[in-house]
């Protein structure tokens, strides 16, 4: 293909990329500069889009990831070359797993010394094209502009998720008065948007001689936006609607139709509705190992629709019926102006679901006042903030014990790691979250273990004025390799149980962000209450019972049904 030429001012190809990114609206940087990308930081001295300076990549890519994904824009990361973008891989690992739009800008050594094992030189486009949506390697100064837009575009749209940029360090400084046409023109990228009008046909047929159908709501109703649609959907048939981890928010927790979380730490009905529905109509989920712990008992008798802007997700776990292509959004609005003359009898399957949601709720000893509970201090949080608050977590027990306690209320409101799991993401996405809203409560809960991975991020709270509340639930351990330990291998606690930890009080302080360490159980709920009335940042260690176990728990393997722990 011929390139197109548009003249320009001379500018340098750091100023084209600034000028790019104005264009693509981006309100804030994350990063952390290095000897590849000097020249760009040069740019940015100059540059009136925010730069925040994390104080590792790992925490710069995982703030992005925070803003990403309350804001449903893409989130965007400066490293330098070699162990700058290295360190950014888990992030951009990270934010594949889940669906999440970014753009990574990694340093690269100048383009005479690439495959020459120059200093600082690491190969990011092998190294991350299992992980990313697309990568790009830019070789002219003239393609930075069109390189950018195809980037935003192409991690904002279909199934979102991170674009990497590798930019030479001569690319940064060369000069151009000339830039290459930046239309978007990708032939080999058109994301079907729109359904299939008769595949909709198919599912309103098989929902009208359903007596028992369940919708199980996954990130895609949070991605796209669909919830007052998801809402409309089920009230009108009056399904009974289970939600994935990540799809949390989309669906009114105090709802009658709310049967709760499924899978490996779900609530009982959300499972059992799982287990004999008739019909499965699946928006935007795909089926993981932690909903699906055994393909073969999973809504084994149920016809199976499926709905996801994913081609590849559709089909891979689960035989389907009816695949449907499209975004969630456009399917439920077209799904709604279809209607159905005479419908099953669903009284008896909305009875049951009503009655298992009722004697079988998630639970613990709420009469223990011995020892903090963890689920305890998940509920008075939730109490304080009113179900408004934008929830991080990283990942453990914590992680689960927040998604069933914490009454979430609206969509794009938990961020979470999903797919891939990652230890140290909750604090630093936090700080993402609460720089795209400032006047909102974020609350960051972590577990022990994994704030100590990303927790140099407490220096930059005060430099931001970054309003967070962190909630430390110290069980002395890795809580959830602990639990897997005393059920699967004989309570040999291999390496999960602290032998020392650092003063959280003391590490906090020094980095002259206050914090408190609460013990008592009686006085909970006053001292979580004058905490998160302290204007500024602040982090709570809570001290809790160090043999809390998350249940239910449905074993590896197993089936839905085969909860342990429900009472």
């Amino acid at each position: 293909m011929i390139k197109v030429e548009k003249e320009t001012t001379t500018k340098s190809g750091a100023e084209l990329l600034i000028d790019a990114l104005n264009e693509q609206d981006v309100e804030i940087i994350f990063g952390y500069p290095g000897g590849a990308v000097l020249p760009l930081y040069d740019a940015f001295y100059d540059c009136n889009i925010p730069h925040i300076l994390t104080r590792h990549e790992q925490g710069a890519v995982h703030a992005a990831e925070g803003y990403a994904r309350v804001t449903g824009k893409a989130g965007v990361v400066v490293v330098t070359s070699g162990p700058g973008a290295t360190n950014a891989l888990t992030g951009i690992a990270d934010a594949m797993s889940d669906s999440i739009p970014m753009v990574v800008f990694t340093g690269q050594v100048a383009t005479p010394g690439i495959g020459k094992d120059a200093f600082q030189e690491a190969d990011m486009i092998g190294l991350t094209i299992p992980i990313t949506k697309y990568n790009y390697q830019v070789r002219d100064v003239k393609d930075i502009p069109k390189i950018i837009k195809e980037a935003f575009h192409i991690a904002t749209t279909g199934r979102q998720g991170p674009v990497v940029i590798d930019l030479p360090k001569d690319m940064s400084i060369a000069t151009t008065d000339k830039v290459n046409d930046d239309k978007i023109h990708l032939p080999g990228y058109q994301p079907t948007v729109k359904p299939n009008g008769m595949q909709l046909e198919k599912l309103m047929q098989a929902l009208a001689i359903s007596s028992k159908p369940v919708i199980l709501a996954g990130a895609g109703v949070n991605h796209s936006r669909a919830t007052a649609e998801l809402l409309d959907f089920a009230e009108r048939y009056q399904i009974p609607v289970v939600n994935t981890l990540l799809g949390l928010g989309s669906f009114p927790q105090d709802h009658p139709l709310f049967l709760g979380m499924g899978g490996m730490h779900g609530s009982y009905a959300a499972n059992m509705a799982l287990t004999d529905p008739d019909l499965l109509i699946n928006f935007g989920s795909r089926f993981d190992d932690r909903m699906v712990g055994s393909p073969k008992e999973f809504a084994k008798h149920a016809v199976i629709a499926h709905i996801d802007i994913d081609p590849a997700e559709i089909g891979k776990v689960l035989t389907t019926k009816i695949p449907i292509v499209a975004d969630i959004k456009e399917t439920l609005t077209q799904l709604l102006e279809m209607n159905i003359t005479e419908e099953a009898d669903k009284t008896h399957w909305y009875k049951l679901n009503m009655t298992r949601k009722e004697r079988h709720p998630f639970t613990y000893n709420r009469d223990s006042k011995a020892e903090i509970k963890p689920q305890k201090v998940i509920e008075i949080i939730g109490e304080i903030t009113e179900g408004k608050a934008l929830v991080s977590t990283d990942v453990g027990q914590h992680q689960m014990w927040v998604a069933q306690f914490y009454p979430f209320s609206h969509d794009h409101q938990i961020i979470t790691s999903g797919g891939l799991g990652t230890m140290g993401f909750g604090f630093p996405a936090a700080i993402g979250a609460q720089l795209a809203y400032p006047e909102q409560t974020v609350v960051a809960f972590v577990g022990d273990g994994g704030f100590q991975m990303t927790n140099q991020e407490l220096a930059i709270l005060n430099d931001y004025h970054i309003n967070l509340k962190t909630v430390i639930l110290n069980n002395g351990s890795l809580g959830m390799v602990r639990q897997w330990q005393e059920k699967f291998h004989n309570e040999r606690f291999s390496h999960s149980i602290f032998q020392s930890q650092p003063d959280f009080v003391k590490l906090s302080e020094a980095y002259g962000v206050k914090a408190v360490r609460l013990e008592d159980p009686l006085t909970l709920a006053e001292d979580l209450k004058a905490a998160f009335a302290h204007p500024g940042p602040i982090v709570i260690e809570c001290v809790v019972s160090p043999n809390e176990l998350v249940l239910p728990m449905i074993p590896p393997g197993k089936a839905n049904h085969q909860m342990e722990g429900v009472e």
